[in-house]
């Protein structure tokens, strides 16, 4: 394993300056107003993590932030952790360390509040290697959102509105499984972790406490999602056009969606890489019998009929052989252009409410909660709250969006 590079605590972070590499001294032609002086600290053994997960556990706060790979794989590749407590960095190596335990039990300490911004692949990433998600969760995305600042702001324009601090471009898309990192990726990487810790602070301190706890219940949700898998026998439901096939079609396309699935994570592929969406509806809807016919299914790739037609052909005979009892019903229709009306008012309710609590707007209703709210009962009713309106969406908007569906009734 080649060596990190070397950094000495307490070195000179610059971020106009980072093209000439940390390691070689301060540019001259960067100004001192613009260096921002970081303490980082490399952990690349299972002892040294041990040591530092300990020592964070005494903290009321941690900034966290990965980098990692996924251009051919269906698991996320760790190729860097950086931890930041607002004074010092450190920045892991996962290719060294082995014993993940410390850290999840930091990732689960109730005490220790996580901070992360748009966090949901940070969490993949972190569940694939420790099984443990942040918890408690303060995503500095949302705390934006909750202070009105604006919705999916990016994590570069946050710290420009909020720190006053232009972060340098360039190396979110390099090469994080490379060793030895170059001095740009270590300066992208301490230094976005650093104004994350201070970024907290700030946003922390201008949240009411009533915010604050609907912050914390957002990320307790998002960590939930993230541990919450799929069943792979499900996600057939979730193929384009799906709705369009009768119930027959319906279990060829359960049994190849769930199939890619599986064989996705077995392979570690992406899933189009196993065979594309597309191809599973087309399957599905003709039902192919022979490897001749499977090759003409439009956007099928010859690798797939060779290396997986016969799987394939066997899966479609196979589904085609249930009984009628066991394959599943036929999916509802998506909701008619005439409900477009009443889901503008059922969004009204939200963005009105987001206006008198000083709320982004977009924060208060998605679009599938409002979709599965009138699909409930549309047209003539009667109503019922999806179970994906929880918590204080549900109590403060609840009744006032069935009273919506009832008057409209």
């Amino acid at each position: 394993m080649q060596a990190m590079p070397d950094i000495v605590a307490g070195h000179d972070i610059l971020p106009h300056g980072c093209n000439k590499g940390i390691a070689s001294g301060m540019p001259e032609d960067v100004e001192k107003d613009h260096v921002v002086t970081i303490t980082i600290q490399w952990i690349t053994t299972d002892e040294q993590l041990a040591a530092a997960c300990a020592r964070w556990q005494q903290l009321s706060y941690v900034a966290l932030d990965t980098e990692f790979m996924r251009t051919d794989t269906f698991y996320p590749q760790a190729g860097l952790l950086q931890v930041a407590d607002g004074q010092q960095v450190w920045l892991v190596d996962p290719l060294l360390i082995r014993q993940w335990q410390p850290l999840a039990g930091l990732l689960g300490h109730p005490q220790v509040i996580k901070v992360l911004h748009a966090c949901s692949e940070d969490l993949e990433v972190l569940l694939r290697l420790t099984g443990q998600v942040p918890r408690p969760l303060f995503d500095t995305q949302l705390a934006a959102a909750y202070l009105n600042m604006g919705f999916s702001m990016g994590y570069s324009r946050l710290v420009e509105q909020v720190l006053g601090v232009e972060l340098p471009k360039g190396e979110t898309r390099s090469d994080w499984l490379q060793r030895p990192l170059s001095g740009l990726q270590v300066c992208y990487a301490a230094e976005d972790v650093h104004h994350l810790a201070a970024l907290y602070l700030q946003l922390a301190a201008r949240l009411t406490p009533e915010k604050l706890g609907w912050l914390l219940e957002d990320g307790a949700g998002l960590a939930l999602n993230a541990v919450r898998e799929t069943c792979p026998d499900e996600l057939y439901q979730e193929i384009k056009q799906a709705w369009r096939l009768n119930s027959r079609q319906l279990a060829v396309l359960r049994v190849l969606a769930a199939w890619r699935e599986r064989e996705a994570r077995r392979r570690d592929q992406p899933r189009n890489r196993i065979i594309r969406e597309s191809c599973l509806w087309a399957l599905a809807r003709y039902q192919p019998g022979d490897l001749g016919a499977l090759s003409r299914i439009e956007d099928m790739h010859p690798r797939t009929v060779r290396q997986d037609g016969p799987q394939l052909l066997e899966l479609i005979r196979q589904a085609l052989a249930l009984p009628a009892a066991d394959c599943p019903p036929p999916l509802p229709a998506p909701l008619p252009l005439e409900a477009g009306a009443l889901l503008k008012k059922l969004r009204a309710v939200g963005t009105r409410l987001a206006g008198q609590l000083q709320l982004a707007p977009e924060l208060m209703l998605r679009k599938k909660v409002l979709e599965s709210l009138l699909k409930s009962g549309y047209p003539d009713g009667p109503y019922q709250l999806p179970d994906s309106l929880t918590g204080w969406r549900r109590a403060l908007m609840g009744r006032a969006l069935l009273d919506v569906l009832e008057n409209h009734s």
